[in-house]
């Protein structure tokens, strides 16, 4: 049964950092198995992939490259009102996200000075999608669309092969409705080596997106340097900041839908109810019992779940601030009058009607967000995760002796005398 905790400064505090210890630092055992994966892809390159395969997924492949005939397949398998959901959902994120694109800029000063910056899109993105049962053809949708809308050239997608060899259908119809250029069929820490390192048949890429199990984690964090990477995914959460008029029924529909996700997955309500926070906990021990993956959410309740019960709605607000949440709702009167006020949160929902899940599938905005604190400073996956930056500069001959002397002064305080010369020898 969730616990409820009437807030006292000290109370609130250790229940952050219960969620802070969930998220333990990776065994040196999974360190040690991806640093010797990583080693022999980048060393053998495509034979590597057969053996880790054949080790990891049970299924014995040459070719990893999904071909034509097998993405035909995968749009006749499914059904058509799943590929309509889809494009409802592709033309929202699209919608969402080409609101997020920047432009280049140039500026030319009266003195002759000319500056300005360059946007480019990354030229090879890879995502990484995982197999079997947490296959999630939304999340395929979440990746690639920001990186099509940034202008990405290459967007190639690695995902698990089955035991008969073939690729979940739902994925493969997503990633077909999402643009991704090509698929190939591994997964594990041997996936994120070929695209950090490439091989014989796949390319390596600039940047990794994409969210796996505890060794792709570990895999994405050791290639970084040699690519980019989104972010270091940790489990699920959400918080609900909740008034006394709060739907005691939909807030606990909307902590179950992220508790289920994971028995580490963290669901917190904050009130300025007593009588809410009971109605919830009421709700919770209702509804869990109808519902597929129940002894998750109840584990997941009981380990990393609370009610909070505070003095006012400002004191709930400061709570989620201080927890930042990748899911924050707002169940109050006029959320939009509180919306300011959140400091730190991955994704915001206001009101009733815009429960997490309709952010998960359709809303648009992007369900790849900030955990475990890190929405302090990161910022959900967008059109800028695809794009880099060069700034550019010119000078006349007029402006440059303007400024000559000025330049050099600070180089030679900084003892670099090669910088002052390059300076000087120009001057006139």
């Amino acid at each position: 049964m969730i616990e409820i905790i009437k807030s006292n400064g000290n109370l609130e505090k250790e229940c952050i950092e219960n969620l802070k210890d969930r998220s333990d630092d990776v065994q040196q055992e999974v360190y040690r198995v991806v640093e010797s994966v990583l080693r022999d892809v980048k060393k053998y390159g495509d034979a590597a992939l057969t053996e880790y395969t054949q080790k990891f997924d049970g299924v014995s492949l040459t070719d990893f490259l999904v071909s034509e005939e097998e993405m035909d397949w995968a749009m006749n398998s499914v059904e058509k009102e799943f590929l309509e959901a889809l494009n409802i959902a592709k033309d929202n994120i699209w919608f969402y996200h080409e609101k997020q694109k920047q432009r280049s800029w140039i500026v030319t000063k009266e003195d002759g000075v000319t500056l300005g910056q360059n946007v480019r899109a990354l030229q090879n993105v890879g995502i990484y999608v995982p197999g079997g049962t947490a296959a999630y053809p939304s999340s395929v949708l979440m990746n690639a669309i920001p990186a099509k809308a940034a202008g990405v050239e290459n967007i190639v997608m690695v995902t698990p092969p089955s035991k008969n060899g073939r690729v979940n259908p739902n994925i493969l119809a997503a990633a077909r409705i999402a643009g991704v250029d090509r698929i190939y069929k591994i997964g594990g820490a041997q996936a994120i080596a070929a695209l950090a390192f490439g091989t014989q048949s796949i390319k390596r890429v600039d940047k990794i997106v994409g969210p796996g199990n505890i060794y792709v984690a570990t895999a994405k964090r050791s290639v970084y340097g040699y690519v980019d990477i989104d972010m270091i995914a940790g489990p699920s959460e959400i918080l609900i900041v909740a008034d006394e008029k709060a739907n005691a029924k939909f807030i606990a529909a909307d902590l179950m839908s992220q508790a289920e996700h994971d028995v580490l997955s963290s669901a917190i309500l904050v009130t300025n109810s007593m009588d809410l926070a009971q109605k919830v906990r009421k709700e919770l021990n209702s509804q869990v019992r109808n519902l597929s993956r129940k002894d998750i959410i109840q584990s997941s309740i009981e380990d990393y779940g609370a009610i909070i019960v505070t003095e006012d709605i400002k004191s709930a607000i400061q709570i989620a601030n201080d927890i930042a949440p990748e899911h924050l709702e707002l169940m109050v009167e006029e959320p939009m009058r509180y919306l300011g006020d959140i400091k730190n949160a991955g994704s915001i929902f206001l009101g009733q009607y815009a429960p997490e899940p309709l952010g998960d599938y359709i809303a648009g905005p992007n369900h790849v967000l900030p955990t475990s604190g890190t929405a302090r400073f990161f910022s959900p996956l967008s059109v800028d995760s695809f794009i880099k930056k060069s700034s550019f500069l010119y000078y006349t001959e007029e402006a440059f002796n303007k400024v000559g002397n000025t330049a050099i002064k600070l180089a030679e305080a900084e003892g670099l005398t090669a910088h002052a010369n390059s300076i000087r020898v120009r001057l006139k």
